[in-house]
């Protein structure tokens, strides 16, 4: 069979969408402090390894293809994909693996600093199996929300071209339910070594993010007309939410921050990803100025009712992708003069497909999720303890740091080597300083980080 420009597109969509899991582990790695970076962004790496095995093996098998009772496909019917050999159904399979696999890797920004990493790769081939798979056959490959469906011939089609459901919702609940399970950072809301340690490799991922969703949204279109709307969509949607989430900061807090410029356009990403075929450009517009404004909003919510969603999963995705799939209820365009949402004309239809589609998705979600995470929380534990925690996870989990200053000083080679002698010795001088510094603080009651400028460096790194 001759390989079509339309073969092509998905094959390089594939790609964009596999290279926004490593985008994904930046952004996560910036927001977190310095000794938990690495252990960021290997929660995000290894779901690659992790689901591209499961993938081939069960995953694509169970959403799609032959259903049962039209809540997952059966994992047998092209186990080990062998039997797509030959068909280009290989490539749908290889591009709905990134899908998953960036999913599940969003879950993991709301546990930073505190989790177990052998928790984590057991929690990720059992999330996909038991909930994303399910839910991806629901709503693509022939279930119950499916074109001809059981929950769609009762309440009307939901619309959900590339995820607003499947992935940000689900992800965003999971995010949650885990929050829940794990409980709060010490020191959350009060410590401020909690801060993000790396704007610039925020700003990075954020930027390769929005390549990467370009294919994420527009991988799947059928005709040229269809794949420039969602372009054109998947531009103006962020870039709206942006600049929106700067200003709602700036007055509520003073400041346009290069976090929030970051986030913003991350929000407005999120609320296209269900709609990006079917609304105008300019609804797009008011989508992304909706998203943003609210998301910006719905970060602060976690320290008014005291969950702490490290890296603001659920404000943006869980917030995002809510006001995404609703949204069509209102704004979706009008299919061959038929249909479309109520400022349309459309009536309450789409509507009620829309809210009926979210509280599915939010229970799937989040009874999988809670069973899930408790089974692992009780038997192998889910979080590392607190002394390992404040040490850093980078250390405890993986024997490595993500920075290493001090050796930096000190190669065997170096042109001025006669000031490496003296050089060492102020080093340990000023590290003994500190040292007593911070122990004297402690023993008069305060933080040690306050001794010192110096030592509170020492502790973020």
């Amino acid at each position: 069979m001759e390989l079509t420009a339309g073969s092509v597109w998905m094959i390089v969509s594939a790609a964009m969408v596999l290279l926004m899991t490593p985008a994904l582990g930046l952004f996560y790695g910036g927001m977190t402090r310095a000794k938990a970076s690495l252990n960021m962004m290997m929660m995000s790496f290894v779901s690659v390894g992790i689901v591209g095995v499961v993938w081939v093996l069960w995953g694509y098998s169970m959403s799609t293809g032959q259903g049962v009772l039209g809540v997952f496909g059966n994992p047998f019917a092209s186990f080990g994909l062998s039997s797509l050999i030959g068909s280009p159904d290989l490539i749908k399979a290889g591009y709905s693996a990134t899908f998953a696999i960036l999913t599940v890797a969003l879950i993991s920004g709301a546990i930073a600093d505190r989790a177990k990493f052998t928790s984590w790769a057991l929690f990720v081939p059992i999330w996909i199996t038991l909930v994303y798979c399910p839910l991806a056959f629901m709503v693509w490959g022939g279930g119950l929300m499916s074109a001809g469906g059981a929950v769609s011939a009762v309440f009307g089609q939901v619309i959900d071209f590339a995820g607003g459901t499947v992935v940000e919702i689900a992800s965003g609940t999971a995010a949650l339910v885990l929050v829940l399970i794990l409980g709060n950072r010490h020191g959350f809301g009060k410590d401020p070594g909690h801060r993000p340690h790396n704007i610039p490799f925020i700003m990075l991922g954020a930027g390769i993010l929005w390549f990467g969703w370009f294919g994420f949204n527009a991988g799947a279109a059928t005709t040229v007309e269809q794949a420039g709307l969602i372009w054109v969509n998947t531009l103006a949607a962020p870039a709206a939410a942006m600049i929106s989430w700067l200003v709602t900061e700036k007055v509520r807090h003073g400041h346009h921050t290069s976090l929030g410029a970051a986030s913003g356009a991350v929000a407005g990403l999120v609320a296209i990803t269900p709609s990006c075929a079917n609304i105008s450009p300019l609804a797009a517009l008011g989508l992304g100025f909706v998203a943003g404004a609210a998301c910006a909003v719905f970060v602060d919510l976690k320290f008014k009712f005291g969950f702490d969603d490290s890296l603001d999963v659920v404000g943006v995705h869980l917030g995002g992708g809510l006001i995404g799939t609703l949204a069509l209820g209102f704004i979706a365009l009008p299919v061959d003069g038929a249909g479309g949402g109520l400022f349309y004309g459309g009536g309450l239809h789409q509507v009620i497909a829309q809210a009926v589609a979210v509280l599915i998705t939010v229970a799937v979600s989040g009874l999988g999720t809670a069973v899930i995470g408790l089974a692992i929380h009780k038997t192998l534990g889910f979080r590392v303890s607190r002394e390992d925690e404040l040490a850093g996870v980078d250390r405890s989990e993986h024997a490595e740091t993500a920075y290493a200053f001090a050796e930096l000083g000190f190669s065997r080679f170096n042109p001025f080597g006669h000031h490496v002698g003296a050089a060492h010795a102020a080093t340990s001088a000023h590290a003994a300083t500190s040292a007593h510094a911070a122990t004297s603080a402690h023993a008069a009651g305060r933080a040690p980080e306050n001794a010192s400028a110096h030592a509170k460096e020492d502790s973020l790194v």
